[in-house]
């Protein structure tokens, strides 16, 4: 290498080369521009387009309804570089289309243009278009609810009418478009609910095929309320009394209003109830006719019931007493190959006393009260057993004895 560079002819052409280069540089920049008919040069051009530029529309918005503007066009710009590159990159070019001194019908607009420098040659695509001008109406309309999914509602699930908030919208528009709405709706879906739904829905507005028609909704969004209600199931209930009428004081009636309550709750959970129990009055307190309100207790695992409290009515009639006599006492119970004798009663009768309302003794006789002793698991031998009574509601009784003394004996 360094005798390479010891060599007067290697450094001859290197210089040379180096001179060649130097010249071509400085010829290449001092060359003139070209130069137009009169001789002087001529200015370097560009070509910019700008796409989706906005279009400003005047008219009479208070009055008027405007169709066909196009929400965007397309500008190309032509002319000097620096000019046509500023206002590609500015971008406060505005598109208009002046419909002001225009009425009502359809009418052929050339689109204008704002802020562009009178040296750039403008093209807008497109540049004509065809505009429709229509009297602008308001009507308020009421806002259906349409339900979507609503049979996917879980099982035994059902949808109450709806509450929508508004429940009507005030919808402006061209007078034709107006005109042909049928139904302003909003839509909740319903897929697998099982709980009140609330929430927020568009409004949507259709003609009579069930096309969507542009106009102008206020307010555009509404709030609407689903009550879902769960699978129910009536079901009677019993009620329980705690303490006793004051001496002298006998029950006529108990009459609750209603007597049935419905029960809300999932399937599994109330198809298992059969009755509602709980419910109790306290007679100790009552001298009169009196009319009770009992809330009714809600059972595990069910969500509501329907009414939450009832009415019980109590009739209530100073008590008189009624003797039934020789009443015959039945018998169950008894095993194969047995027979039952009686030794106390001897005769397997007894005499009983009623104690009740006037108005319901005068409605007993002897047909109405069974006597009854169970002789369930007795074998043979003498035993003593309960007497059981089975009469009307409402009616208390008094036996001479409570046991009846009996022989069990094997059928010979």
């Amino acid at each position: 290498m360094d005798k390479l560079m010891n060599n007067r002819w290697v450094m001859k052409i290197i210089a040379l080369l180096l001179a060649l280069m130097l010249y071509m540089s400085v010829s290449f920049e001092t060359q003139p521009k070209p130069a137009g008919p009169s001789g002087l040069p001529i200015a370097s051009r560009d070509v910019e387009t700008l796409t989706d530029v906005p279009v400003t529309t005047y008219y009479d918005t208070e009055n008027l309804v405007v169709s066909g503007i196009p929400q965007y066009v397309d500008i190309t710009l032509e002319g000097p570089t620096s000019v046509t590159k500023t206002a590609s990159l500015q971008r406060d070019i505005e598109v208009l289309a002046d419909l002001s001194d225009l009425g009502i019908g359809t009418h052929n607009v050339r689109l204008q243009y704002k802020n562009i420098s009178d040296k750039i040659e403008v093209t807008i695509e497109p540049a004509d278009i065809k505009v429709t001008l229509q009297e602008k109406v308001s009507q308020s309309f009421p806002v259906e609810v349409d339900f979507i999914n609503k049979n996917k509602l879980k099982d035994g699930y059902i949808a109450e009418e709806p509450i929508v908030k508004p429940n009507s919208v005030k919808i402006t528009g061209a007078k034709e478009e107006v005109e042909k709405i049928v139904m302003v709706k909003a839509i909740v879906d319903l897929n697998d609910v099982n709980e009140t739904v609330e929430e927020e829905a568009r409004v949507t507005v259709y003609d009579k095929e069930g096309n969507v028609i542009n106009v102008d909704i206020e307010p555009s969004v509404v709030d609407i309320t689903v009550p879902i209600s769960s699978p129910s199931k009536k079901m009677p209930f019993k009620i329980k009394r705690n303490g006793t009428l004051q001496e002298g004081l006998s029950v006529v009636n108990i009459e609750p209003v209603p007597n049935e309550i419905t029960v809300f709750g999932p399937k599994e959970v109330i198809d298992k109830l059969e009755f509602i129990d709980g419910i109790t009055i306290d007679l100790s307190e009552l001298t009169e006719d009196t009319t009770l309100e009992v809330p009714i207790p809600i059972p595990e695992g069910v969500k509501k019931v329907s009414p939450e409290i009832i009415k019980i009515n109590i009739d209530i009639e100073q008590e008189e007493r009624k003797t039934f006599t020789n009443l015959p006492i039945q018998t169950f119970g008894l095993g194969e190959r047995l027979e039952l004798e009686f030794f106390d009663p001897e005769d397997g009768t007894l005499d009983i006393e009623v104690v009740g309302a006037p108005s319901l003794l005068n409605d007993i006789d002897p047909s109405d009260i069974e006597l009854y002793i169970n002789l369930t698991d007795l074998g043979q031998g003498e035993h003593d057993v309960r007497i059981e009574v089975n009469g009307p509601q409402n009616i208390s009784w008094v036996l001479p004895q409570v046991e009846a003394k009996v022989n069990i004996t094997d059928i010979p």
